[in-house]
């Protein structure tokens, strides 16, 4: 997703090439300011509030925020230390009484001091981080993600063995950052007794609360978004099929699942309903 995660250009398969004459380092990590107002909460209460973040991009991983010592509360020094293999000795707190919850880098190499004397918090042990006041779910946003959703023509068949499951030649494209395309189908194109709802849920910070289904004996083989966040409200309930589970048909040509495309869910909010996260918002 993004700069760093999936196939971005920081990623460790990243789908592109830096055009330049010498090797570049194996890893390469980004830290930028975020320019937006972050705040984090736990208990009840702030712990965090600053306009100064720096968001540190970090191949293979999410973005991570770190925010200022002095626009943090709640910190308690534990014992505990680890090393990073790029940004060295790290310090870890506890946040009010979440253990192992915040992290700080101590001996940064000289090229990393834009991370001095911050903090970062780990995602799963907070209650929320928020934008302004608008609640992020899943992990920090990366402001080079970007979807785009095209309208096409081109016929798309989804079988399961024999049994069509879906038909269409009115698909959504939604191209994302550090993705290949997906292919979304409106419900009245899908054999909805096709579709078992499956157990767990999990959060796209762009898209919303997405919901999964079981076909067959092939488990979670199609997705949707009940009701996607309003920048990609065109794909809201529509069905998505994943092509190395069953088997997937545009114009034709049957789909493959690129290498790389795992998503892997992350923080609280992945228990979160739909109705409990627009209270956040």
């Amino acid at each position: 997703m993004g700069l760093s995660w999936q196939q971005g250009p920081l990623g460790a398969k990243a789908v592109g090439t830096f055009l330049t004459p010498e090797p570049l380092p194996e890893r390469l990590l980004f830290a930028e300011p975020l320019r937006r107002r972050m705040r984090v909460r736990l208990g009840g209460e702030w712990v965090a509030d600053s306009e100064d973040v720096v968001l540190l991009h970090e191949p293979g991983r999410y973005p991570v925020a770190y925010f200022p010592r002095d626009d943090v509360t709640g910190l308690s020094e534990e014992a505990r230390t680890t090393n990073h293999r790029d940004l060295g000795a790290t310090a870890w707190f506890a946040v009010k009484d979440a253990k192992h919850a915040a992290w700080q880098h101590v001996d940064l190499p000289g090229h990393a001091s834009v991370l001095a004397d911050r903090v970062a918090f780990a995602w799963r042990a907070m209650d929320a981080f928020y934008e302004e006041d608008e609640r992020i779910v899943g992990h920090a946003a990366d402001p080079y993600h970007r979807i785009d959703i095209r309208q096409t023509s081109r016929h798309l068949v989804v079988r399961d063995g024999d049994r069509v499951v879906a038909d269409t030649t009115r698909p959504l494209a939604l191209y994302e950052s550090g993705f290949a395309p997906r292919w979304y189908v409106p419900r009245e194109d899908v054999d909805a007794s096709a579709l078992q709802l499956a157990d767990g849920q999990t959060f796209c910070p762009y898209k919303g609360l997405a919901s999964y289904y079981d076909i067959g004996d092939r488990g979670r083989a199609a997705w949707s978004y009940p009701e996607a966040w309003a920048e990609v409200a065109r794909v809201s309930d529509w069905v998505s099929f994943e092509p190395d589970v069953v088997d997937v048909y545009l114009d034709d040509r049957k789909l493959a699942l690129e290498p790389g495309q795992t998503v892997v869910p992350h923080g609280v909010d992945r228990g979160l309903t739909p109705e409990e996260i627009e209270e956040q918002r």
